[in-house]
């Protein structure tokens, strides 16, 4: 006697769900609402998450690594260690998806899961989401250097060359003893030299300004996983885990993405320099 097929209401009530919250967390009005916190404290927050963000990577790729070799205890200290400023706008998604995790186990649409470990999965999860905004900065970077100085600029490093050259060279232009127009003649034939000061500074003020970005790269990047079902593929990977009540850390492709988007951005720039 051939066995019945499984049940899948359960699954198809959960996905049903997980859109359901994703349409009203990350649609335009849910991602308007839930920028508004991030007017604070979170300015400040933001460019030092950025700046913490390969050291986050590498505590997670350094834990399993310990744990391959013997040494459980100190995986386990590593992969604990919280590496992020939490952000107020990742306490209101936390405590969304607390809810939305509490709701589903109350109708039986996914086990009670202990709460530590629950609570470090929707942790992650909000994390996972900072490196998506991230991403969307690097697009926007990468977009800005092909559309004004037709080269890839795949983060900050290489995009701070060229403007600061361009700046450099306008304000040679416009200081130029004996007019704006000679000037645009004689710096066309000998460009304006770049001084390492003026690069650095043009660097920190772009990296400012992405950080500032990235905070806020949600508002672009929220309806377009929206609609592409990206969030709610993502909503359905932390009830997954939470099944399985996995407590341990998880890197997300997002993560790896992101300082995917920074080594390029590096090697480039050292290329770039290198070629001359």
């Amino acid at each position: 006697m051939p066995l019945a097929p499984a049940d899948t209401r359960p699954m198809t009530r959960r996905e049903s769900e997980a859109r359901r919250f994703a349409r009203a967390r990350y649609g335009l009005r849910g991602t308007l609402a839930l920028h508004r916190h991030a007017l604070g404290l979170d300015l400040l927050r933001a460019p030092l998450n950025v700046m913490l963000s390969p050291l986050f990577l590498l505590t997670r790729l350094l834990a399993p690594l310990l744990r391959w070799i013997g040494l459980p205890r100190a995986a386990a200290w590593l992969a604990g260690r919280r590496i992020f400023l939490k952000s107020d706008m990742a306490r209101v998604i936390e405590a969304d998806l607390t809810a939305f995790v509490a709701d589903l186990t109350e109708k039986g649409l996914i086990p009670h899961a202990p709460p530590e470990i629950a609570a470090r999965a929707i942790e992650d999860y909000a994390e996972t989401r900072n490196a998506v905004s991230e991403i969307t900065t690097s697009a926007l970077v990468l977009a800005s250097g092909l559309l004004l100085f037709h080269r890839a600029t795949p983060g900050v490093i290489s995009l701070a060359g060229p403007i600061a050259n361009l700046r450099a060279q306008t304000r040679a232009i416009e200081d130029f003893a004996l007019g704006s127009w000679m000037g645009r003649m004689w710096y066309g034939a000998f460009p304006a030299q770049l001084s390492a000061l003026e690069l650095v500074l043009t660097g920190i003020v772009l990296a400012i300004l992405a950080s500032v970005l990235t905070t806020f790269a949600g508002l672009i990047a929220d309806p377009v996983q929206l609609w592409t079902g990206v969030h709610r593929r993502r909503l359905m990977r932390l009830l997954a885990r939470l099944d399985r009540a996995q407590g341990g850390p998880a890197l997300e492709r997002e993560h790896l993405l992101a300082r995917l988007g920074d080594l390029s951005d590096a090697a480039l720039s050292i290329w770039r320099s290198f070629k001359g």
